[in-house]
């Protein structure tokens, strides 16, 4: 097995009757998941993946590790979910947690080329999801948080968090797409221009088939992809996000963080991903408590907001 990059939720069905609006974000109330410079759905849906537009994913965040001298190196992929803090992979920073040797590039498109609107922040610390297992992959998220507080603008947004329920609307038909900068191919280059492409959610029990991951994937994890191989995430998208379309509130969801998978692109082995949902009130308390801004009272305000969240849930 071989970490890599994003890909889609768990197939759930659909409630009976009539699909309501999909419910807006409760971690966040500013804007997120709007993709000023681009239109929703553009662009071509190809097997394998192409160049995405300039600004085509604003949440979009390359990590990067300090090299000799003053070079970094793009790591992994992850997604600004607030002005000062990207979601990414646990074992992105399994093997070197100290924030001094990392970096997030933030609006980027070509690594190689950095535009006005980029930004690039130290990282102030790094918060490595506590149950994570190396060795199953399990619980593959951790929190970046910057040195200091990023200005949105056109080629820089959040994505929106979802709630739980939003998982009951995703189905085959839900145009969900992963980016990054990985490798094009299992034994190929990494791009230093973003690349993309549309993935389908496949159901769990066809990736645990005995001829497919065999009982690997867990009930925190997503696959996405496409069962006949061809489009896939790779080493170096590792951390980046699997995000998908609602027409209803035209934003986009991060529905999960790309973590690993064998090989990159095979047939039968899809992308695995973290499943966001069961890590919100995590997110949550770790967004709570690297904000220093936040009041004692907006403290018990959301923890209640929270708790009525899971009970509701």
């Amino acid at each position: 097995m071989r970490p890599r990059l994003p890909v889609a939720s768990l197939l759930l069905p659909l409630l009976a009757g009539a699909v309501p609006d999909v419910p807006e974000p409760w971690i966040s109330a500013e804007e997120c998941g709007e993709r000023p410079l681009v239109e929703a759905l553009s662009g071509p849906r190809i097997v394998g993946g192409h160049d995405s537009q300039v600004g085509a994913w604003p949440w979009l965040v390359s990590l990067q590790i300090h090299q000799v001298g003053v070079q970094f190196k793009h790591v992994c992929g992850g997604a600004l979910v607030n002005k000062n803090s990207v979601l990414s992979a646990a074992h992105c920073a399994a093997q070197r947690k100290d924030p001094y040797f990392w970096r997030a590039v933030i609006g980027v498109h070509n690594l190689r080329k950095h535009d006005k609107h980029t930004t690039k922040i130290n990282i102030r610390n790094i918060t490595v999801h506590p149950e994570f297992k190396k060795e199953t992959f399990e619980n593959d998220i951790a929190l970046f948080k910057l040195d200091s507080s990023v200005r949105y603008n056109d080629y820089i947004q959040p994505i929106c968090l979802p709630s739980a329920h939003l998982y009951l609307y995703i189905d085959n038909e839900t145009d969900c797409f992963i980016s990054g900068w990985g490798r094009i191919a299992e034994k190929g280059k990494t791009s230093a221009v973003l690349k993309e492409a549309r993935v389908e959610i496949i159901p769990s029990d066809v990736c645990n088939a005995f001829d497919s991951y065999g009982g690997l994937v867990r009930s925190n994890m997503i696959c996405a992809g496409y069962e006949s191989g061809g489009t896939d995430s790779c080493q170096g998208d590792s951390g980046g996000p699997l995000t998908c379309y609602f027409p209803s509130s035209s934003k986009y969801y991060l529905i999960g963080i790309t973590s690993f998978g064998i090989g990159c692109g095979r047939p039968k082995f899809p992308g695995i991903y973290v499943r966001f949902s069961p890590y919100r009130r995590w997110v949550v308390s770790e967004l709570l408590l690297s904000n220093r801004a936040v009041t004692p009272m907006s403290i018990t305000l959301v923890i209640f907001l929270t708790v009525r969240c899971i009970v509701l849930t």
